[in-house]
């Protein structure tokens, strides 16, 4: 069986994406070109979001909510709700990185997230990140963010001959023994004349070191070479370090995925996807959803997710409380059982519907979050072939056998029965395998956004992800089938929570 169409956009999409930003930047393009609108948290949505429309919006550059109102939306309805992230650990280039060492000139880096740091050992590096830039002189300059991926291998941190080390054991001291080497010291006895260029004027007074004394001359200008600019004008940037390496399709039938970042580019890429064929589809509901579609993808999750774009933020409660009152769609006598903005008297055997005052959007926001429902999206491991004493023995998740719900009793993740009922019903109706994973009594237990949304918004959440092996690795593998189950899942949940949300009561 030859891979679905959709493990081959995910390929794409991945190698376009090394950092956040370009996550970021390769999501919006698939939104755009599926006709969802830019908004921006900074100007008021009263005229712009309607129901029926598409709309999404960035913060920070790293962090992205798309959303699609149905045409029956009104305040206080509920909301579908997907949340991914868009970070993955990595090395990240120091400040002030110049560095030289017997020869050799070297760049400093910072270790961001729980990486299994030996794996970028021996690899075929190179920088991506944002630049920002100055345009204009003196005080009417302005500075802009530009994209940068150097898109040739530049660095690399070569292991120590075994010769020199017998140790069966290898971890690497993270500030001496995991610096990049750029290139020879020699060879940068010539970048006198950049260094000229980035100096400063006389007399413009520079609150930090100027970039040639904070960064070798020969590495500013192929940042600046790639920015499409001159050195001097580079003020600042946020580069790490990716795996040159393009993603592939592996195994013997390419049944796998042989990538860096799928944790969790995957569940971004298949959220976003989801998303969009949830209302491109022909029969797409959207004109009769009482409901909001919303797929959230934040930075910073790999470290806790406490930023001012990360999950722990206020981007997602801030973007619910202003759709929660959105005006919406003439109120219409149904009757179905009510959506958020009525009032339902209901026995055994009836339900009575009294449609609410349009203008009465006092706890609008509040009804929303009682009736509305997050999936968070993180990936989860598959059973490994050589370790599998390491996983719980009736709960061991195999690749291309779809995406695995993840259960922890003390709740690392947010999952609970009410929460697989629901996806497993969405699940049945998109024709698509789940799985079931907790990790063993005796094994530490990660965690994700779920729980931490989760209680912040009083939403109720269930944590899963598509399974892969190498989790945090430079090079992590995954399933390609598994792709396509997680679109055909997330593009049945969007599309049909604002009608199921009803049909599973507890309070």
């Amino acid at each position: 069986m030859s891979p679905p169409k959709s493990a081959f956009e995910f390929l794409d999409f991945v190698n376009a994406s090394p950092t956040p930003y370009h996550a970021v930047a390769s999501a919006v393009s698939l939104l755009e070109a599926a006709g969802f609108t830019s908004i921006k948290e900074r100007d008021s949505w009263a005229s712009t979001v309607k129901p029926g429309g598409k709309y999404y919006l960035t913060r920070n550059g790293s962090s992205v909510v798309a959303f699609a109102v149905g045409g029956r939306w009104q305040p206080g309805n509920p909301i579908g709700m997907i949340g991914a992230h868009t970070d993955s650990p990595c090395l990240r280039v120091k400040p002030v990185s110049k560095r030289t060492a017997n020869g050799f000139l070297q760049v400093g880096v910072e270790t961001y997230g729980g990486g299994i740091w030996h794996s970028w050992f021996d690899r075929d590096l190179s920088v991506a990140g944002r630049v920002l830039v100055r345009e204009g002189q003196g005080d009417d300059r302005n500075f802009v963010q530009k994209l940068v991926k150097v898109d040739k291998p530049i660095l690399r941190i070569p292991h120590l001959a075994i010769h020199l080390h017998r140790e069966s054991n290898f971890n690497p001291n993270k500030e001496d023994e995991l610096l990049p080497i750029a290139g020879l010291a020699e060879t940068e006895l010539n970048k006198t004349s950049d260094e000229a260029e980035a100096t400063p004027a006389e007399g413009d007074f520079q609150p930090l070191k100027a970039m040639p004394e904070r960064h070798h001359p020969a590495f500013l200008s192929l940042v600046a070479e790639q920015a499409g600019v001159d050195v001097s004008q580079v003020i600042d940037f946020e580069l790490v370090l990716y795996d040159t390496q393009k993603a592939c399709l592996g195994g013997l039938n390419d049944e796998f995925i042989f990538s860096a970042r799928l944790d969790n580019l995957n569940m971004t890429f298949c959220s976003i996807k989801g998303l969009i064929e949830s209302v491109q589809s022909p029969s797409s509901t959207l004109p009769s959803d009482p409901s909001i579609r919303l797929v959230a993808c934040f930075d910073h999750e790999e470290i806790g997710s406490l930023s001012a774009h990360g999950a722990d933020s206020n981007l997602l409660p801030a973007v619910l409380r202003r759709l929660s009152v959105l005006p919406g769609s003439p109120p219409q006598e149904t009757s179905q059982k009510p959506t958020s903005t009525t009032t339902t008297t209901a026995t055994a055997a009836t339900t009575t519907t009294t449609t609410a005052p349009e203008s009465d959007t006092s706890t609008a926001f509040e009804q929303t979050l009682a009736t509305s429902f997050l999936v968070s999206a993180d990936m989860a491991h598959s059973v490994h072939p050589n370790y599998a004493s390491k996983y719980e023995r009736n709960h061991q998740p195999a690749m291309n056998k779809g995406t695995v719900i993840k259960i922890n009793a003390n709740q690392r993740y947010a999952t609970n029965s009410p929460g697989i009922v629901l996806v497993q019903e969405v699940a049945r109706r998109a024709g698509v395998p789940l799985q079931l994973f907790v990790v063993k009594n005796d094994s530490p237990c990660g965690s994700t956004i779920g729980p931490m949304l989760s209680a912040k918004l009083g939403v109720r959440t269930l944590d899963l992800g598509n399974p892969q092996l190498g989790m945090h690795s430079i090079r992590e593998t995954g399933g390609s089938r598994d792709i396509e189950y997680a679109v055909r899942l997330f593009e049945a949940f969007l599309g049909s929570f604002g009608e199921l949300e009803r049909r599973v009561l507890v309070d």
